[in-house]
């Protein structure tokens, strides 16, 4: 399977707004057939879906193909009782992307009555993710045959999907998990590498020179992370976690 890169969706993201943002000052009015007749709400929705197919095709070419894009449109407040409008024209309101469950807005050109409302909308982002097999408990390590490939919606959640598998083997599940479920950022941490009270090894490196010496772990150690030490002669500094009993103090 196609994996896509692990930046795909963020840059689908920004190409969504910043490709879409101008195409609803470029897109034009959609009007009726002739001056003399109003806009039904059917039509107004079919315009609505071809202005969006159109808008999620240029936005799926500029992804060169990495996520499959598809929109359904959805349908309006029952309760809404729209005058007669004779030039209708969909647009992107400020702060909106084209992504998962969003709104478009519609606003009346041209009629008796002016009017504004909004269009609940659904774009999804098909692509290969890593899901998990079975159900994973909270603070579980996760290791290669925990995932497999299968094709997801990456829009469905907000939180970027992991593509790439060195960025999630390893890691810790923040939170349960249940099979199916793709991995995304929000959903695992850093593994802790040695817990409070644990002996490391502290390298001190300063221009021209670098000290190994010896200290215990005043908080608990995630690699990449601050942590707390106390040195043989009891002063306390901070560190970042190399690997499982390594500490780098920069002097």
């Amino acid at each position: 399977m196609h994996q896509p890169p692990a930046s795909s969706y963020l840059r689908c993201l920004h190409l969504a707004c910043r490709l879409l943002s101008g195409m609803a000052l470029m897109a034009g009015v959609l009007s009726a057939a002739s001056a003399q007749e109003t806009v039904s709400v059917a039509e107004v929705l079919q315009l609505s879906q071809r202005w969006l197919d159109t808008a999620v095709g240029e936005q799926q070419n500029t992804l060169k193909g990495s996520l499959r894009m598809e929109v359904n449109v959805g349908t309006l407040d029952t309760r809404l009782k729209l005058a007669p409008c004779v030039r209708v024209e969909p647009y992107l309101p400020v702060g909106t992307r084209l992504w998962g469950r969003t709104r478009i807005g519609l606003r009346c050109l041209e009629g008796p009555t002016r009017w504004n409302v909004s269009l609940p909308i659904t774009v999804r982002a098909l692509g290969p993710a890593w899901v998990v097999k079975g159900n994973l408990a909270a603070g579980s390590v996760l290791a290669g045959p925990d995932a497999m490939q299968a094709e997801v919606d990456w829009a469905d959640e907000f939180s970027p999907v992991i593509a790439d598998p060195s960025h999630w083997v390893g890691q810790v599940t923040a939170r349960p998990l249940v099979a199916g479920q793709a991995l995304r950022q929000g959903m695992i941490r850093p593994a802790q590498v040695f817990p409070v009270g644990s002996q490391v090894r502290v390298l001190a490196v300063g221009p021209g020179f670098q000290i190994a010496t010896d200290g215990q772990a005043l908080t608990p150690g995630v690699v990449g992370q601050q942590v707390r030490v106390r040195m043989d002669g009891g002063k306390a500094v901070s560190g970042v976690v190399l690997d499982v009993k390594t500490v780098r103090i920069e002097m």
